[in-house]
């Protein structure tokens, strides 16, 4: 059974209108093309639709059934087309992010809040792991956009690299709070809470160290930064992070102070090579790009 759109409106206004004229007049088409819709409608569907009564069409019952299934086709391309216009409006959809496990406790929850409350027809996942997952989730295709660090490339995923500055973290208290700026000299006696020893960026704080002729006063390795500044807030030891994990935890026991020289933590925006790319994935990574913006080093290095 095959029947257009424009059959089903001519069905509608007819029954709506008692009329073929005013149904004619409603759909902004001549009489005769009203009256040939509904006729070749009638055909396809091979019952009779209306009955005259005082000069009025009157659906006759079979034709009563078929208005109610047609009024829900109606009702679901206004649906379709309301949600066609909330995706083009970016106020609909569905994202999906994958990122590391500090930034789903620290920076995204309040960002992912206030880019919802705009996008009231958005729901969203948010999935953290560690990078080598991300990886393999970015390369299948399974999420919209992953927050890693220190990516150096893959044929099936895109990627952004921000280079972030670092900040010195000292208990509440430390004399070493006096200092506004703080080098590997002034941190050759304390006990230092560093990344693991196999991260790019341990590479380069121990190669700062050396530089400066002092041996790091290794105390305690971890995978993520917001460990580090957590212990520290307790009073134990101090640490170099990302300044963009260390002021999330501002207001927990901690000081924050200015390291020299400059090194950089490399944080990673990734996508999917293949595939459609979302406007709602687009809009989200402008966001959280403009969020980074007081802790992006302005460094030339590439990673």
């Amino acid at each position: 059974m095959k029947f257009k759109l424009r059959q089903l409106e001519a069905f509608q206004a007819v029954a709506k209108t008692g009329s073929v004229t005013r149904a004619a007049k409603s759909l902004g088409i001549s009489q005769p093309a009203t009256s040939r819709l509904l006729s070749d409608f009638s055909k396809t569907v091979a019952i009779d639709l209306f009955r005259r009564e005082g000069g009025v069409l009157i659906p006759t019952s079979e034709a009563r059934y078929l208005l109610s299934e047609v009024g829900r086709v109606f009702d679901s391309l206004q649906h379709l087309e309301e949600l066609n216009r909330d995706l083009t409006d970016r106020t609909a959809g569905h994202l999906r992010i994958a990122c590391l496990p500090g930034f789903a406790t620290t920076l995204l929850p309040e960002l992912l809040a206030e880019f919802l409350k705009e996008r009231p027809g958005v729901s969203l996942t948010l999935e953290p792991d560690r990078p080598e997952r991300i990886l393999e989730w970015m390369i299948g295709e399974q999420y919209d956009c992953g927050i890693t660090d220190e990516f150096t490339g893959h044929p099936a995923v895109e990627h952004t690299n921000v280079p972030i500055k670092t900040a010195c973290v000292l208990p509440k208290g430390h004399p070493l709070t006096e200092l506004g700026c703080l080098s590997p000299l002034d941190l050759k006696n304390e006990r230092l809470i560093h990344a693991r020893r196999d991260s790019p960026f341990y590479t380069r704080l121990s190669n700062t160290f050396a530089d400066y002729g002092v041996l790091m006063n290794t105390w305690v390795e971890v995978r993520q930064f917001s460990t580090a500044c957590i212990m520290v807030g307790q009073g134990q030891g101090v640490t170099i992070v990302s300044a963009l994990d260390a002021e999330q935890y501002r207001n927990s026991n901690i000081e924050i102070r200015r390291f020299e020289p400059e090194i950089h933590h490399w944080l990673s925006i990734l996508k999917p090579a293949s595939g459609s790319r979302s406007l709602l994935s687009l809009d989200f990574v402008d966001t959280f790009m403009d969020s980074l913006g007081p802790y992006i080093s302005d460094t030339k290095d590439r990673l």
